[in-house]
Protein backbone atom coordinates (compact mmCIF):
# COMPACT_ATOMS: atom_id res chain seq x y z
CA UNK A 1 0.00 0.00 0.00
CA UNK A 2 1.18 2.96 -1.04
CA UNK A 3 1.24 6.34 1.25
CA UNK A 4 1.28 9.96 1.33
CA UNK A 5 3.99 11.65 4.22
CA UNK A 6 3.29 15.16 5.55
CA UNK A 7 5.57 16.02 7.75
CA UNK A 8 4.79 19.73 10.11
CA UNK A 9 7.83 21.41 11.53
CA UNK A 10 6.95 23.49 14.73
CA UNK A 11 8.81 25.45 17.64
CA UNK A 12 8.91 23.00 20.32
CA UNK A 13 6.83 25.08 22.41
CA UNK A 14 3.93 25.00 20.23
CA UNK A 15 4.26 21.18 19.76
CA UNK A 16 1.75 20.25 22.12
CA UNK A 17 -0.73 22.45 20.26
CA UNK A 18 0.32 21.37 17.02
CA UNK A 19 0.29 17.65 17.96
CA UNK A 20 -3.26 18.08 18.95
CA UNK A 21 -4.10 19.47 15.41
CA UNK A 22 -2.34 17.07 13.57
CA UNK A 23 -4.49 14.56 15.20
CA UNK A 24 -7.54 15.68 13.78
CA UNK A 25 -6.27 14.89 10.42
CA UNK A 26 -6.23 11.32 10.71
CA UNK A 27 -7.84 8.41 12.95
CA UNK A 28 -4.78 6.64 13.48
CA UNK A 29 -2.37 8.86 15.39
CA UNK A 30 1.16 10.22 14.39
CA UNK A 31 4.72 10.23 14.70
CA UNK A 32 6.79 12.94 15.95
CA UNK A 33 10.62 13.69 15.98
CA UNK A 34 11.82 15.86 19.32
CA UNK A 35 15.06 15.42 19.88
CA UNK A 36 14.75 18.07 23.53
CA UNK A 37 16.04 15.55 25.71
CA UNK A 38 18.13 13.28 23.50
CA UNK A 39 20.92 12.86 25.76
CA UNK A 40 18.99 12.04 29.08
CA UNK A 41 16.43 9.88 27.59
CA UNK A 42 19.26 7.34 25.82
CA UNK A 43 21.45 7.64 28.90
CA UNK A 44 18.40 6.92 30.86
CA UNK A 45 17.13 3.83 28.20
CA UNK A 46 20.43 2.21 26.88
CA UNK A 47 22.70 3.89 29.47
CA UNK A 48 25.47 4.59 26.92
CA UNK A 49 27.21 8.31 26.13
CA UNK A 50 28.14 7.46 22.65
CA UNK A 51 25.66 9.18 20.46
CA UNK A 52 25.54 9.14 17.09
CA UNK A 53 27.15 12.38 15.01
CA UNK A 54 23.72 12.41 12.87
CA UNK A 55 21.78 12.39 15.61
CA UNK A 56 23.52 15.02 17.81
CA UNK A 57 23.43 17.66 14.96
CA UNK A 58 19.36 17.42 15.13
CA UNK A 59 17.55 20.69 15.59
CA UNK A 60 16.83 20.73 19.70
CA UNK A 61 14.44 23.70 19.41
CA UNK A 62 11.78 22.34 16.89
CA UNK A 63 9.97 18.97 16.50
CA UNK A 64 8.76 17.57 13.10
CA UNK A 65 5.70 16.27 13.31
CA UNK A 66 4.61 12.69 10.75
CA UNK A 67 1.20 12.00 9.83
CA UNK A 68 0.72 9.52 7.17
CA UNK A 69 -2.10 9.26 4.80
CA UNK A 70 -3.75 6.33 2.86
CA UNK A 71 -3.45 6.20 -0.66
CA UNK A 72 -6.63 7.89 -1.98
CA UNK A 73 -6.81 10.18 0.28
CA UNK A 74 -6.71 13.49 -0.32
CA UNK A 75 -3.24 15.13 1.10
CA UNK A 76 -4.29 18.80 -0.42
CA UNK A 77 -7.20 18.79 2.20
CA UNK A 78 -5.13 17.28 5.02
CA UNK A 79 -2.69 19.90 4.37
CA UNK A 80 -5.43 23.08 4.07
CA UNK A 81 -6.83 21.85 7.23
CA UNK A 82 -3.25 21.93 9.13
CA UNK A 83 -2.08 25.28 7.07
CA UNK A 84 -5.24 26.98 8.57
CA UNK A 85 -5.70 25.37 12.36
CA UNK A 86 -1.72 26.34 12.86
CA UNK A 87 -2.23 30.29 11.59
CA UNK A 88 -5.49 30.37 13.66
CA UNK A 89 -3.58 29.06 16.66
CA UNK A 90 -0.62 31.65 15.44
CA UNK A 91 1.81 28.66 15.61
CA UNK A 92 4.64 29.40 13.12
CA UNK A 93 5.04 26.30 11.27
CA UNK A 94 6.33 25.02 7.55
CA UNK A 95 4.84 21.58 5.68
CA UNK A 96 6.46 19.05 3.43
CA UNK A 97 4.61 16.20 1.79
CA UNK A 98 6.17 13.62 0.13
CA UNK A 99 9.31 15.99 0.38
CA UNK A 100 7.86 18.10 -2.20
CA UNK A 101 7.79 22.22 -2.09
CA UNK A 102 4.77 23.94 -2.22
CA UNK A 103 4.04 24.16 -5.68
CA UNK A 104 3.80 20.87 -6.48
CA UNK A 105 1.18 19.86 -4.08
CA UNK A 106 -1.23 22.42 -5.81
CA UNK A 107 -0.31 20.92 -9.22
CA UNK A 108 -0.89 17.21 -8.27
CA UNK A 109 -3.37 17.05 -5.39
CA UNK A 110 -6.53 17.47 -7.92
CA UNK A 111 -6.55 14.19 -9.14
CA UNK A 112 -8.15 13.35 -5.72
CA UNK A 113 -10.83 15.87 -5.83
CA UNK A 114 -14.36 14.90 -7.92
CA UNK A 115 -17.49 16.35 -7.78
CA UNK A 116 -19.56 15.65 -4.80
CA UNK A 117 -23.36 15.64 -3.61
CA UNK A 118 -23.92 16.69 -0.38
CA UNK A 119 -26.67 16.77 1.24
CA UNK A 120 -29.99 17.12 -0.38
CA UNK A 121 -29.28 20.08 -2.63
CA UNK A 122 -26.02 20.87 -2.74
CA UNK A 123 -23.00 19.56 -5.48
CA UNK A 124 -19.58 20.84 -5.13
CA UNK A 125 -17.69 21.00 -8.38
CA UNK A 126 -14.20 21.03 -9.16
CA UNK A 127 -13.65 24.12 -10.95
CA UNK A 128 -11.77 22.18 -13.81
CA UNK A 129 -14.68 19.48 -14.01
CA UNK A 130 -17.92 20.24 -16.54
CA UNK A 131 -20.85 20.76 -15.38
CA UNK A 132 -23.56 17.91 -15.09
CA UNK A 133 -26.87 17.92 -15.59
CA UNK A 134 -28.59 18.01 -12.08
CA UNK A 135 -31.47 19.47 -10.14
CA UNK A 136 -29.09 20.32 -7.65
CA UNK A 137 -27.46 24.26 -6.68
CA UNK A 138 -23.73 24.00 -8.15
CA UNK A 139 -20.84 24.75 -6.60
CA UNK A 140 -18.18 25.64 -8.69
CA UNK A 141 -14.72 25.68 -6.36
CA UNK A 142 -10.91 25.88 -6.47
CA UNK A 143 -9.52 25.60 -3.00
CA UNK A 144 -5.72 25.78 -4.31
CA UNK A 145 -4.41 25.43 -0.84
CA UNK A 146 -6.97 26.61 1.45
CA UNK A 147 -9.30 24.44 3.59
CA UNK A 148 -12.63 23.32 2.44
CA UNK A 149 -13.30 21.35 -0.50
CA UNK A 150 -16.13 19.61 1.00
CA UNK A 151 -14.96 16.04 1.72
CA UNK A 152 -13.70 16.89 5.36
CA UNK A 153 -16.21 15.75 7.85
CA UNK A 154 -15.90 19.48 9.08
CA UNK A 155 -17.15 21.03 6.18
CA UNK A 156 -19.79 18.38 5.03
CA UNK A 157 -21.22 18.81 8.22
CA UNK A 158 -21.63 22.41 7.99
CA UNK A 159 -22.89 22.40 4.53
CA UNK A 160 -25.46 20.11 5.69
CA UNK A 161 -26.45 22.27 8.54
CA UNK A 162 -26.59 25.04 6.36
CA UNK A 163 -28.86 23.95 3.90
CA UNK A 164 -31.24 23.60 6.45
CA UNK A 165 -31.31 27.04 8.16
CA UNK A 166 -30.38 29.30 4.93
CA UNK A 167 -33.66 30.80 3.93
CA UNK A 168 -34.33 33.33 1.25
CA UNK A 169 -32.89 37.02 1.57
CA UNK A 170 -30.95 36.08 4.81
CA UNK A 171 -27.37 37.58 5.88
CA UNK A 172 -24.46 35.06 6.83
CA UNK A 173 -21.39 35.62 8.54
CA UNK A 174 -18.97 33.25 8.12
CA UNK A 175 -16.07 33.27 10.55
CA UNK A 176 -12.80 30.97 9.53
CA UNK A 177 -13.85 31.35 6.26
CA UNK A 178 -11.04 28.91 4.56
CA UNK A 179 -12.29 28.77 0.73
CA UNK A 180 -15.22 30.53 1.22
CA UNK A 181 -17.00 27.30 0.29
CA UNK A 182 -19.74 27.96 3.13
CA UNK A 183 -20.64 31.70 2.35
CA UNK A 184 -20.77 31.21 -1.37
CA UNK A 185 -23.20 27.99 -0.99
CA UNK A 186 -25.04 29.98 1.33
CA UNK A 187 -25.54 32.59 -1.31
CA UNK A 188 -26.63 30.15 -4.39
CA UNK A 189 -29.43 28.93 -1.93
CA UNK A 190 -30.28 32.41 -1.81
CA UNK A 191 -28.89 34.01 1.23
CA UNK A 192 -28.86 38.07 0.57
CA UNK A 193 -25.45 38.68 1.38
CA UNK A 194 -22.43 36.85 3.23
CA UNK A 195 -19.30 38.50 5.34
CA UNK A 196 -16.64 36.40 6.03
CA UNK A 197 -13.13 36.19 7.80
CA UNK A 198 -10.13 34.50 7.86
CA UNK A 199 -6.78 34.84 9.86
CA UNK A 200 -4.80 33.55 6.75
CA UNK A 201 -4.45 36.51 3.66
CA UNK A 202 -4.51 33.51 1.19
CA UNK A 203 -7.79 32.10 2.42
CA UNK A 204 -9.28 35.48 2.01
CA UNK A 205 -8.07 35.72 -1.68
CA UNK A 206 -8.85 32.08 -2.82
CA UNK A 207 -11.98 32.73 -1.22
CA UNK A 208 -12.64 36.20 -2.64
CA UNK A 209 -11.63 34.45 -6.23
CA UNK A 210 -14.11 31.95 -5.57
CA UNK A 211 -16.87 34.17 -5.27
CA UNK A 212 -16.06 35.37 -8.68
CA UNK A 213 -15.83 32.38 -9.98
CA UNK A 214 -19.78 31.61 -8.83
CA UNK A 215 -20.74 34.98 -9.83
CA UNK A 216 -21.34 35.96 -6.31
CA UNK A 217 -19.03 38.83 -5.66
CA UNK A 218 -21.27 41.21 -5.69
CA UNK A 219 -22.92 39.72 -2.58
CA UNK A 220 -19.43 38.86 -1.15
CA UNK A 221 -17.23 40.29 1.27
CA UNK A 222 -13.78 38.83 2.46
CA UNK A 223 -11.36 40.42 4.89
CA UNK A 224 -8.66 39.05 6.90
CA UNK A 225 -9.16 39.00 10.70
CA UNK A 226 -8.93 37.55 13.84
CA UNK A 227 -12.03 36.19 14.54
CA UNK A 228 -14.75 38.79 15.13
CA UNK A 229 -12.48 41.74 15.22
CA UNK A 230 -13.37 42.93 11.74
CA UNK A 231 -16.81 42.58 11.96
CA UNK A 232 -20.20 44.74 12.51
CA UNK A 233 -23.49 44.59 12.19
CA UNK A 234 -25.72 41.83 12.74
CA UNK A 235 -26.41 38.22 11.03
CA UNK A 236 -29.57 36.01 10.68
CA UNK A 237 -26.95 32.89 10.32
CA UNK A 238 -23.30 32.62 12.24
CA UNK A 239 -21.18 29.88 10.85
CA UNK A 240 -17.82 29.02 12.50
CA UNK A 241 -15.85 25.75 11.06
CA UNK A 242 -12.92 26.42 13.02
CA UNK A 243 -11.31 24.60 16.36
CA UNK A 244 -13.28 23.82 19.42
CA UNK A 245 -11.07 26.64 21.42
CA UNK A 246 -11.41 28.76 18.82
CA UNK A 247 -15.48 28.50 18.72
CA UNK A 248 -15.21 28.79 22.59
CA UNK A 249 -13.66 31.84 22.38
CA UNK A 250 -16.01 33.28 19.84
CA UNK A 251 -18.84 32.57 21.67
CA UNK A 252 -18.15 34.66 24.22
CA UNK A 253 -19.52 37.50 22.34
CA UNK A 254 -20.88 36.34 18.38
CA UNK A 255 -24.33 37.07 20.57
CA UNK A 256 -23.30 40.70 19.86
CA UNK A 257 -23.57 40.14 15.99
CA UNK A 258 -27.33 38.36 16.18
CA UNK A 259 -30.65 39.17 15.68
CA UNK A 260 -32.88 36.99 18.42
CA UNK A 261 -34.17 34.64 16.18
CA UNK A 262 -30.39 33.80 14.37
CA UNK A 263 -29.30 30.79 14.63
CA UNK A 264 -25.11 29.90 15.61
CA UNK A 265 -23.63 27.18 13.43
CA UNK A 266 -20.44 25.41 14.18
CA UNK A 267 -18.24 22.83 13.16
CA UNK A 268 -14.84 21.55 13.15
CA UNK A 269 -15.39 19.63 17.01
CA UNK A 270 -13.83 16.68 17.72
CA UNK A 271 -15.79 14.37 20.09
CA UNK A 272 -13.14 14.38 22.54
CA UNK A 273 -13.93 18.09 22.79
CA UNK A 274 -17.88 17.75 22.87
CA UNK A 275 -18.26 18.06 26.40
CA UNK A 276 -16.19 21.28 26.54
CA UNK A 277 -18.51 23.50 23.54
CA UNK A 278 -21.57 22.44 24.89
CA UNK A 279 -20.59 23.33 29.00
CA UNK A 280 -18.94 26.54 27.46
CA UNK A 281 -22.07 27.40 25.48
CA UNK A 282 -24.83 26.01 27.69
CA UNK A 283 -25.49 29.44 29.42
CA UNK A 284 -26.17 32.12 26.06
CA UNK A 285 -27.45 29.36 23.93
CA UNK A 286 -29.42 25.91 23.33
CA UNK A 287 -29.05 23.08 20.78
CA UNK A 288 -31.18 23.51 18.04
CA UNK A 289 -29.75 20.54 16.15
CA UNK A 290 -26.36 18.13 15.51
CA UNK A 291 -25.19 16.40 12.99
CA UNK A 292 -22.12 14.13 13.21
CA UNK A 293 -19.66 11.66 10.95
CA UNK A 294 -16.32 9.45 12.15
CA UNK A 295 -16.07 11.64 15.08
CA UNK A 296 -16.94 15.01 14.36
CA UNK A 297 -19.42 17.24 15.28
CA UNK A 298 -21.32 20.25 13.82
CA UNK A 299 -24.08 22.33 16.28
CA UNK A 300 -26.77 24.65 15.86
CA UNK A 301 -27.39 26.86 18.64
CA UNK A 302 -29.83 29.40 19.03
CA UNK A 303 -29.39 32.22 21.58
CA UNK A 304 -31.41 32.11 25.19
CA UNK A 305 -33.71 35.19 25.63
CA UNK A 306 -31.97 37.30 28.70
Amino acid sequence: MEWFEITVDVALSDLEKAEAIANMTVPYGIYTEDYSELESEIESIAHVDLIDEELLKKDRDKAKIHIYLENGENPSEAVAFLRERLTAEKIDFSINLNSCEEDDWLNNWRQYFEPMEIGEKILINPSWYEHKDTDRVILDIDPGLSFGTGKHETTKLCLMMLEKYIFDGCTVLDVGTGSGILSIVALLLGAKSAFAVDIDPLAVKTAIDNAKLNKVSDRFTAVCGDLTDKVSGKYDIVVANIVADAIINLSKDVKKFMNDDSVYITSGIIDTRYDDVVSALSNDFEILNEYTENGWYCFCFKPLKN
